[in-house]
């Protein structure tokens, strides 16, 4: 008699004990009491009734899911392969347990099918300009359907765009265009300017005499050598110079 009763006891320590849970910080508990849901538990030993009760823990933190490469048409057709980021968060336990079987597997597949609506709906140079906006766009979407899970959708980033071989080819062309152009702008300024300030200076020169004296300069390098003949034709400028240093 003794041997039984000191197995009962034993049997009801242990069910006390299987009783006992602890609830991390970044967890939250859903109690269900023979099947329906009774109350959430916050972080800290708690006690539920074994048998009666059964204990699911719910991660509250920020859960990052990829969404697999998508191949997408735009919409002025172009194939594009897209692979992107969302990030998310159980904000209501209950809900999350309660209303939806699997919230992140349900979260991502919602996600790429928002993603390949709007990416369907925009050009190829929207979506490489207006990168940031168009997750933006697809985390709306997204976050509006997943309130009623509890699940609070916090960003979706697209990470990679994948353009066909012979797209990238073209845009390579467009820009080593663009570049070229800048730099025949850039040189076009660059001569114009030039040639401003030369006008400026043969305008002075011409004014102060100073040509002739570079004319005689220019003579006197080239006729060095004795053996070499040189034929100028000089400008009435130069002339004019001439006669104006004989005058001083």
């Amino acid at each position: 008699m003794g041997i039984f009763f000191t197995a009962v006891i034993v049997f009801l320590i242990l069910l006390v004990l299987s009783g006992l849970k602890v609830i991390d910080q970044y967890e939250r508990g859903i109690v269900l009491t023979l099947g329906s849901y009774s109350y959430t538990l916050d972080p800290g030993l708690k006690v539920v009734f074994p048998i009666f009760q059964r204990l699911i823990k719910v991660d509250i933190r920020i859960t990052t899911s990829d969404i697999p490469q998508q191949e997408v048409i735009t919409k002025d057709n172009v194939p594009v392969g897209i692979n992107a980021v969302v990030y998310f968060q159980v904000n209501k336990p209950e809900d999350a347990v309660l209303k939806i079987q699997d919230y992140t597997y349900a979260v991502t597949q919602y996600a790429q099918t928002a993603l390949r609506d709007v990416i369907g709906g925009v050009e190829l140079d929207s979506l490489l300009v207006d990168r940031q906006k168009i997750a933006e766009e697809i985390k709306k979407i997204v976050d509006s359907e997943t309130t009623e899970w509890g699940v609070d959708v916090t960003a979706i980033k697209i990470q990679d765009i994948e353009l066909p071989a012979d797209m990238k080819r073209a845009m390579a062309k467009q820009a080593e265009a663009e570049r070229e152009r800048r730099a025949t702008i850039i040189r076009s300024q660059g001569e114009l300017s030039a040639s401003a300030n030369l006008k400026k200076a043969m305008e002075q020169m011409a004014t102060s005499g100073a040509i002739s004296l570079r004319t005689l300069q220019t003579i006197e390098a080239t006729t060095a050598n004795p053996s070499n003949t040189v034929v100028f034709a000089l400008p009435i400028q130069v002339l004019e110079g001439l006669k104006k240093l004989a005058n001083q």
